[in-house]
């Protein structure tokens, strides 16, 4: 789905030591790229640790709930409930193994309403060597470190390798990241796949049908080759399940390294605008179409 929302650009890099940070973000159809953000007006974005899927009545634990609202940690939070300083629809909470609705229930802490974190929605353009982690590693850009600029606690939906590029969203809606990265919803991914060799059709079709590894046989592929060279083959590539490193893998099993991997579309999402490095909010339209896209599949 195209959307009429403008592309949000990286704003000024951090200092930061080790290697010289990425180039890239920014304005669709021009302008020089720009690095990660480092944030300002006091709204950095909070790198968050993944997020666990709700219950499965739309129910999260006090904790996690106090968390994400950007009281404390977790921990803290469990301290907060045995000092009996947080009640849930004016009843004080014993446990910390109480849940709650975040939509519904009415959290309060010393006596004041506790507003539950508002959920945020972003597609990034995810260069090279940036990697999907919300830990921080010496010498290592993160994706969270381009949104200095967004509210909210992110983390990526799924992972791509620092080798890859391209689409990945962020979000810190725990279902939503469910059912878009969970293999048992089949979300289909399609990447821009570049290897080494001519790819003949019988490594296609085992590709297609799929290949053995470590973890268990993958669930194939959809793939279509749109040019090759005397050495080279370019493909486009759609899987629904995304086994770590998969696409990697696969045709290294069957004799040929893949030199680049981008991801081009997440369902019907794609990169139209975005620069390397750049990002933009999905609209509550988007949003909504990829989960009935999740659940359909």
């Amino acid at each position: 789905m195209a959307s009429s929302r403008r592309p949000r650009r990286a704003g000024k890099p951090p200092a930061r030591r080790g290697p010289a940070r990425p180039r890239g973000g920014g304005r669709p159809g021009g302008g020089r790229p720009r690095g990660p953000a480092s944030g300002r007006r006091n709204i950095r974005v909070t790198a968050a640790p993944e997020v666990a899927p709700s219950l499965g009545d739309g129910k999260i634990r006090i904790n996690r709930f106090l968390a994400a609202a950007g009281i404390c940690s977790r921990r803290a939070a469990d301290d907060l409930v045995v000092q009996k300083r947080v009640t849930v629809n004016g009843d004080v909470v014993v446990g910390p193994g109480l849940t709650v609705d975040p939509d519904r229930d009415e959290v309060c802490l010393d006596g004041e309403r506790v507003q539950p974190e508002r959920h945020v929605y972003v597609l990034f353009n995810k260069p090279k060597d940036v990697v999907c982690t919300n830990a921080r590693q010496p010498g290592q850009t993160r994706v969270v470190d381009y949104l200095g600029e967004v509210r909210g606690r992110l983390y990526t939906v799924g992972r791509l390798d620092a080798d890859s590029l391209g689409l990945i969203l962020l979000t810190n809606d725990g279902a939503f990241a469910q059912r878009i990265a969970h293999p048992s919803f089949g979300m289909p991914k399609t990447y821009a796949v570049l290897v080494r060799g001519r790819v003949d059709q019988a490594a296609l079709d085992k590709a297609r049908g799929g290949i053995w590894l470590a973890e268990g046989k993958t669930g194939g592929a959809r793939i279509k080759v749109a040019r090759t060279s005397r050495d080279r083959t370019y493909l486009k590539v759609t899987i629904r399940e995304g086994k770590n490193r998969e696409i990697r893998r696969v045709f290294s099993r069957l004799g040929h390294t893949v030199i680049s991997l981008k991801r081009v579309r997440i369902g019907d999402l794609n990169l139209h605008g975005l620069r390397p490095g750049g990002y933009r909010f999905l609209s509550k339209a988007e949003v909504r179409h990829l989960i009935e896209q999740a659940e359909s599949a």
